[in-house]
């Protein structure tokens, strides 16, 4: 009986863990560590199909870039602004991959332009909390959205109230996140000049 008071007492601290691990103030994240091992994560194609990705598999480095979604302005200028340089970073062999909060039929049609970007959709938020870059969107914060024509609901197909702080990450073909940027203020965004010298930095950086 002990046993079973002391195994339920642990996994009530565990779940506690666990839901205060998504804070409720973007500016209080705790994103994944830089030479820590990158976490596994699944997302969605657009297709619905699901795409894994675990460190080191892919044998290849590997740039993450996490935003909010088609819905949001600086999203779409960010993606915009990084058009020139990603077939530059494909070129060295990085796999690129973007992740919005869009659920998969939303991924390319609520963008504000055409792009050919791999995209995939985080909206269950596994990717985000993996590198802990989610946090919880307050009621104030939803119902000002919506005054804007936002649905974070009808967007992400989910009731969690939850996005990314934006971020940018570079697993190197070990597994090994060798940068990170991230920003608690959404309107900031890595541009792409510096996205494409964290790029080639990493290259360079002894494995």
């Amino acid at each position: 009986m002990r046993l079973l008071t002391r195994i339920l007492a642990i996994g009530m601290t565990l779940n506690g863990v666990a839901s205060a691990a998504v804070p409720d103030d973007p500016h209080e994240v705790t994103p994944i560590e830089v030479n820590s091992r990158a976490p596994a994560f699944t997302a969605k194609e657009v297709d619905g199909r699901n795409f894994h990705f675990e460190a080191g598999v892919q044998k290849q480095p590997t740039m993450i870039i996490f935003y909010r979604g088609g819905w949001c302005p600086y999203c779409n200028a960010q993606l915009q602004d990084l058009h020139t340089v990603v077939p530059k970073i494909a070129a060295m062999g990085y796999q690129i991959l973007f992740l919005s909060t869009d659920q998969p039929k939303l991924l390319y049609s609520s963008l504000k332009q055409k792009v050919d970007y791999h995209i995939l959709s985080d909206s269950m938020m596994d990717a985000a909390h993996a590198f802990g870059v989610a946090f919880h969107v307050d009621a104030a914060t939803l119902e000002k959205m919506k005054s804007y024509g936002i649905d974070l609901e009808a967007t992400q197909g989910s009731t969690k109230h939850e996005l990314p702080v934006p971020a940018v990450f570079i697993v190197d073909s070990g597994g090994v996140i060798r940068f990170r940027h991230y920003d608690p203020d959404y309107t900031v965004r890595l541009d792409a000049a510096h996205v494409l010298t964290a790029a080639q930095g990493v290259l360079k950086k002894p494995g």
